[in-house]
């Protein structure tokens, strides 16, 4: 089932009725009895004539104050619209970039982001007689849980991939005849090299989509040839989440690499990082984002400190009112390093090493000496190479010419550095004297 011309897709203008009449809704549930909120919201008159008139009076909301009001208020913090009582599910960050934050979900904002996750499926061209099997470890964290129960809701096959090793989910996905397999770009890249290992033939399985999450690397057109090497058989398909918002956006269909934005349940905004005014479309910005169905702990006008393009206006080719980030998330705001006076986030890095070839894993190792930063890139080389020193060579090649930086590649032994099974952890940072 994919995307077709007889499908007739909201317009602009009602993608922004149903958000404003959404956001009323939201703010007339949230301003009274929401402590996080109330003080934020109190200079509103509701409802709302527009969302411009929202936009323009509501201050924005960043992770440092969710973060100091969950510390001061533990366990949750504040940002509770209704009684315990009301939320049936617990959820938390990974916490990747700092501490965790745990996040509640009533039955009624639970069902929301299933649904959310079911359009996601859809978009993909995916099918009730399709067999998904999820390669995570369901941690507490929001992800692929939700995108389980999405699958469950369609009538699917379903698989949990929880406690098992690299080696017992690939024997599952072969002998289960999986069709959908979900995880990250990083992990799927894993598990098709686990497969040439084992000499498993990927080329004549089933396995028909790549359900790609958690990194940059899904819309990353590197990342996307290796896994395509890797599962000749099966197509990626990229969509971008939070456990503090749930499914956000979902790849174009006609259009891999840029991402489109579930408007009717969330508000986006791309802003400038140091004015926070809105950026013109080809111009990067931060994500800004309101979540329209998640009353019981609600992001209003959230910092996500992820970095995006917002793609020229609509319509898509795909017939897509919807707005579209360019390129996917290109990275975090916060993730970003200068070397040399060159501002590098770690998916271009990502491309580069992909886009080079013939590295199985690598590690970016950022060094400070007198308050300036330095990189070097570990590389374990992949077998079969004619020797580590070409790909060693061509790699800082690469580098060079992309980034016009010269960054050292040092050669490891192979299995020396980290797999990872979720959001991959490549970079460390190392303190000088």
């Amino acid at each position: 089932m994919g995307d077709s011309a007889s499908i007739i897709h909201p317009s602009r203008q009602d993608l922004e009725a149903i958000q404003l009449e959404r956001l009323n809704a939201l703010l007339a549930e949230v301003s009274e009895s929401n402590p996080f909120y109330r003080s934020k919201l109190s200079a509103l008159r509701l409802p709302l004539a527009s969302l411009a008139a929202f936009q323009e009076t509501v201050p924005f909301t960043t992770k440092e104050e969710w973060v100091a009001d969950q510390e001061q208020n533990p366990p949750y913090g504040t940002n509770l619209t209704y009684p315990l009582t009301r939320y049936t599910r617990c959820h938390q960050t990974s916490g990747t970039s700092g501490k965790p934050m745990r996040w509640l979900d009533t039955t009624s904002s639970w069902d929301g982001i299933v649904d959310d996750w079911v359009e996601v499926m859809r978009a993909a061209g995916l099918e009730q007689a399709d067999r998904f099997f999820f390669a995570f470890s369901f941690g507490p964290f929001l992800g692929f849980w939700s995108a389980f129960e999405a699958a469950l809701k369609m009538g699917s096959f379903s698989l949990s991939g929880g406690g098992m090793t690299t080696e017992t989910r690939l024997q599952v996905l072969v002998k289960n005849q999986i069709t959908v397999l979900g995880c990250t770009p990083t992990y799927a890249i894993r598990l098709g090299e686990a497969a040439r290992e084992r000499g498993v033939e990927t080329e004549g399985l089933p396995l028909r989509r790549l359900l790609v999450a958690g990194e940059p690397g899904g819309s990353l057109p590197a990342v996307r040839d290796r896994l395509k090497q890797l599962w000749p058989g099966a197509s990626v398909f990229d969509h971008h989440g939070m456990t503090e918002t749930g499914p956000v956006s979902y790849e174009c269909p006609e259009m891999p690499g840029r991402l489109h934005l579930n408007e009717t349940s969330y508000l986006a905004e791309v802003v400038d990082r140091e004015g926070g005014l809105a950026v013109q479309p080809g111009t990067r910005g931060e994500l800004v984002l309101t979540t329209l169905r998640r009353l019981g702990s609600p992001l209003i006008r959230y910092r996500t400190g992820d970095l995006v393009e917002l793609a020229a206006r609509q319509p898509c080719v795909c017939g897509r009112y919807h707005l579209a980030l360019e390129g996917g998330i290109i990275g975090r705001v916060d993730d970003m390093v200068v070397i040399r006076g060159v501002n590098v986030f770690p998916s271009a890095i990502d491309e580069i090493v992909r886009r080079c070839g013939g590295v199985i894993e690598y590690q970016a190792i950022v060094s400070e000496r007198r308050s300036l930063a330095e990189l070097e890139l570990a590389i374990e080389v992949e077998a079969g190479e004619k020797g580590d020193e070409p790909v060693r060579r061509r790699l800082e090649e690469e580098l060079r010419k992309s980034l016009a930086l010269r960054i050292p590649v040092r050669v490891v032994s192979q299995g020396l550095l980290p797999r990872f099974e979720m959001k991959a952890k490549r970079w460390v940072r190392v303190d000088q004297e």
